[in-house]
């Protein structure tokens, strides 16, 4: 396995939230290149790795989040960007994708030193 992941963060996302609007357009701009760099490091074998909000959802996992963002009307920014059964994914509680979550662990466990990151 390389050293290099793409680190995908905050994608999921239902875009129901207070400040959705601010996040719609700047989204729209970038599903496409974001896309395009999700299969190109599939191509690749490179590591995507996606690291998500729980929005709360305490007993969720990524299938659930996955599932509501694609039930709503935002779907077409999720659809493009959807998990393969090779990604890796890691909820988060906060807005950091470093405190509190597996991602110390994740991260070490791929022996990744490279990390290419893909947020919202």
């Amino acid at each position: 396995m390389g050293k290099t992941a793409l680190i995908v963060i905050d994608m999921i996302n239902t875009y129901d939230h207070e400040d959705a609007g601010l996040l719609i357009d700047s989204a729209q701009a970038v599903v496409p290149v974001l896309a395009r760099l999700l299969e190109q490091a599939r191509e690749r074998d490179t590591p995507v790795i996606y690291v998500n909000d729980n929005f709360g959802e305490w007993r969720s996992h990524h299938g659930e989040l996955l599932d509501k963002a694609l039930a709503g009307p935002h779907a077409h920014l999720v659809e493009p960007l959807r998990p393969d059964d090779r990604s890796l994914f890691v909820i988060k509680a906060r807005h950091s994708v470093f405190f509190g979550t597996r991602w110390t662990t994740c991260s070490s466990s791929r022996a990744s030193t490279g990390w290419c990151c893909a947020a919202r």
